[in-house]
């Protein structure tokens, strides 16, 4: 790999990582495949089809359950909700459907209703999704816009540490995992967007506006 490789975050130039498959940004710690490696639009929703969740499944609430339980210790059903990156089975807007809450679905390929960008939410959960962006300052920047003042963005996504061992780990496998994050990446995220605050969970966490 011997072309100038940027960081799709910040920009920066970056260093081939690992196996040599994946870049490591130095400075705001993103890993990311090469823009030539990206899945085409066929392939990625493929990929997602693949995934065949039933929101009926408890194990599948239970996986979403540190997002679910956030949002129904912060927010109250008279709030407004944006599930951003839904998937083929959105369960996470089933869980708070459930308890009366009112959230409306967002994804590209499976709920493609662009107007509910032109809105603002109280609160956004983003389940295994970030890894996904193909321009994540850019993405990131639209979740701020999309929230109202005081509003959160709720996150679940593998965070690399370097107690895991890359080439084997079955987070980098999947193709349409473009962009891995580490707590640093979380922190450059805060600073370059301008969250009001940071808050890194067991198994998610929030950035506020």
């Amino acid at each position: 790999m011997n072309q100038v490789i940027k960081c799709p975050l910040c920009q920066s130039v970056s260093s081939p990582f690992s196996d040599g498959k994946y870049c490591l940004c130095e400075q705001c710690g993103g890993i990311f495949l090469p823009r030539n490696q990206y899945p085409d639009a066929q392939a990625e929703k493929a990929r997602y089809e693949e995934h065949n969740n039933d929101i009926n499944d408890l194990r599948y609430q239970q996986f979403v359950s540190p997002i679910t339980t956030a949002v129904m210790k912060t927010f109250s059903t008279v709030h407004k909700g944006l599930d951003f990156g839904a998937g083929t089975g959105p369960v996470i807007s089933k869980v708070l459907n459930d308890h009366g809450y009112s959230i409306q679905q967002y994804d590209p390929y499976f709920h493609p209703y662009p107007e509910l960008l032109s809105s603002t939410y109280d609160y956004i959960v983003s389940c295994e999704v970030i890894e996904h962006f193909f321009e994540p300052l850019e993405e990131f920047r639209l979740l701020k816009r999309l929230l109202n003042p005081g509003g959160a963005l709720f996150c679940m996504t593998n965070l690399y540490h370097d107690g895991i061992h890359f080439p084997t780990w079955y987070y980098r496998r999947d193709p349409t995992h473009v962009f891995i994050y580490q707590q640093k990446t979380l922190f450059w995220i805060k600073e370059e967007v301008q969250f009001s605050t940071l808050k890194i969970c067991d198994k998610h966490f929030e950035f506020w506006k």
